[in-house]
C-alpha cells in the first residue's frame, strides 16, 4: 500500500511517500522552516509524489502528525491532510510526531520536541519503541528532574538540542515520512478504522476570544 505522509507539528515540514510492504522510502521533501508550514506543505507533497512517480491517485492512505506541536504550524498540516483525505476518499490516520521520532530511533528513548515558552514536549519509550510516559509539556528542568525515575540515557527531538536534558543524543531532531509510517502500518495495513482526527496541544493557544464588553456608564 502507498502512503502519503505529513507532518507540520515542529520547524520541519515534512513530506514523504511510503511503500509499507517493504517500509520503503520512494521520495521525501523536507524544509526546516517554522515559518511556512502553511506555503510549503502541498508544494512539499506533490514533489515528492513527483520524485517517487505516482500521483495523489495512486495514494492508498495518508498518515498524518497531530503533534504535539504550537497550533499555528500543526493545524496547517492537519488541515491538509483531511482535505486531501476528503478530496481523494482515503482514510487519515494520526500520529502522534514524537512517536514517529521514536519509531526510526527504537527504544529505550526520550523525544524532547520544541514547545517554545522555554517548555518542551517530551515523551518515554520503553526498549520496544512503546510510549510509557507523555505526551506532556514542561520545563526541561522538570523533565530532567523525572530522567532517575525513567532509567533513560538517550534522547531524541529539536527539544533536547535546544536544551541540555543531559542524555546522549541520537541526532535526530525531526519526524521522517519512513516514522510517521513505521507508526500507523498496522493500522493502514490491516484496514482499521482510523482514530480521532484531533491535534495534541496539551495547552490553551495564546490567543483567546474576546470576553464581553465592558458596559461604559457616563458619569
Amino acid at each position: 500500500m502507498l502512503v502519503l505522509a505529513v507532518d507540520t507539528a515542529t520547524p520541519a515540514v515534512t513530506a514523504g511517500v511510503v511503500d509499507t510492504s517493504e517500509m520503503t522510502v520512494l521520495a521525501e521533501c523536507v524544509t526546516v522552516d517554522a515559518k511556512a508550514h502553511g506555503e510549503l506543505l502541498t508544494p512539499h507533497i506533490l514533489a515528492a509524489l513527483s520524485d517517487a512517480g505516482r500521483t495523489l491517485a495512486d495514494v492508498d492512505a495518508i498518515v498524518c502528525g497531530i503533534g504535539p506541536g504550537p497550533f499555528t504550524g500543526l493545524r496547517a498540516g492537519m488541515a491538509t491532510a483531511a482535505a486531501l483525505g476528503h478530496a481523494l476518499a482515503k482514510p487519515v490516520y494520526p500520529v502522534c510526531t514524537l512517536d514517529a521520532i521514536a519509531a526510526v530511533e527504537g527504544g529505550p528513548l526520550l523525544v524532547a520536541s520544541d514547545a517554545r515558552r522555554k517548555e518542551v514536549y517530551w515523551a518515554a519509550y520503553d526498549a520496544a519503541g512503546t510510549r510509557v510516559v507523555g505526551p506532556s509539556v514542561d520545563k526541561p528542568t522538570t523533565v530532567v528532574d523525572r530522567l532517575p525515575d525513567l532509567g533513560l540515557d538517550r534522547v531524541a527531538g529539536n527539544g533536547a538540542t535546544l536544551y541540555d536534558l543531559g542524555l546522549t543524543h541520537t541526532g535526530r531532531e525531526f519526524p521522517t515520512p519512513l516514522g510517521l509510517a513505521r507508526v500507523a502500518r498496522a493500522a493502514v495495513v490491516g484496514g482499521a478504522r482510523p482514530g480521532p482526527f484531533a491535534p495534541l496541544y496539551l495547552r490553551r493557544p495564546d490567543a483567546e476570544v474576546p470576553g464581553a464588553r465592558k458596559r461604559v456608564t457616563t458619569p
